[in-house]
């Protein structure tokens, strides 16, 4: 991708501006990891039985590991590479849990983790064309993120996309034990998961609800969690949808007291136990209030 600089006195070419070592982007990425991802910084060169990990993160969202690989050969396997430090973490939950007690001083115990969404990101300056078809599968838990800098010290991260077409890896490496054992423990979710069951009626008020808030920024991704859809611009959820039998649940990401709402609809939900990301939380059953209720979400962005 080509980037220009736009001045009143002329149109130029930004050169790309290449890190000349591995150990440069890693720097870049474990300074800004909350920025880049919305991941907490655990533990850089974390080692587990004669092992290395590159950068070891912790998604609060999902409540799971992050593992971070900075690619250094560009023919290399990111799919053996992938599972070798999936299977490595679950065999060796302990060291993990103990690794980011100690760092982050806490108290986290082994059912807080969701073990199911843990996931390994590959960060490189490029990859193949290869290794790019090889992670696209729906239910992979194996990312490839593209960084590159410029001149004029700038720099864009990429999350390489995986096509809506992609199949099951279960259907490629059913007879693969290794990784038979590995895919039957971490899951990848999407909406067609949670949609699963669900009437058509709801469907269609979430459809309805959710291009309603891509519609509010042309940055917003959704991303499927275990037990509901969340919505992020950039490294920021800002609200979560969770899909219920007779409607929806919109979660509100501000913390108590920030939310203006003349009309009442929000529920204060930050003194109870409940799912999604956000002190407020508004049950949806139809289009009503559609605008007045994307007015709520859109104070959270």
């Amino acid at each position: 991708m080509a980037l220009y600089k736009y001045a009143l006195n002329g149109f130029s070419l930004i050169k790309e501006k290449p890190f000349k070592l591995e150990k440069e982007i890693q720097k870049v990425f474990e300074q800004h990891l909350p920025l880049i991802m919305g991941v907490e910084m655990v533990k850089s060169e974390f080692t587990v039985k004669d092992r290395r990990i590159d950068t070891l993160g912790f998604d609060p969202h999902t409540r799971s590991f992050v593992i971070i690989e900075y690619k250094r050969e560009r023919n290399a396997s990111v799919i053996d590479q992938g599972f070798t430090y999936l299977s490595l973490m679950l065999q060796n939950q302990a060291d993990f849990i103990l690794e980011y007690n100690e760092v982050m001083r806490k108290s986290l115990k082994r059912n807080d983790v969701d073990w199911s969404q843990t996931k390994v990101v590959f960060v490189s300056q490029g990859f193949t064309a290869n290794q790019r078809e090889a992670v696209n599968f729906k239910d992979l838990p194996i990312e490839l993120w593209e960084v590159k800098r410029y001149e004029n010290d700038s720099l864009s991260i990429t999350p390489i996309r995986k096509s809506h077409a992609s199949v099951s890896i279960k259907t490629v490496m059913q007879n693969h034990k290794e990784y038979k054992e590995v895919t039957e423990k971490i899951k990848s979710y999407s909406e067609d998961n949670l949609l699963q069951g669900k009437s058509d009626e709801v469907a269609e008020l979430y459809e309805t609800y959710k291009n309603a808030i891509l519609n509010l920024d042309t940055s917003i991704e959704t991303k499927p969690q275990k037990h509901y859809i969340s919505f992020w611009k950039d490294t920021q959820c800002f609200c979560s949808v969770l899909l219920q039998n007779t409607g929806i649940k919109i979660v509100i990401n501000l913390p108590k007291g920030r939310l203006d709402d003349g009309k009442k609809l929000a529920r204060d939900v930050s003194g109870v136990g409940h799912l999604g990301t956000g002190d407020y939380e508004v049950k949806v059953t139809d289009t009503r209030f559609l605008e007045y209720i994307l007015s709520l979400v859109k104070q959270a962005l």
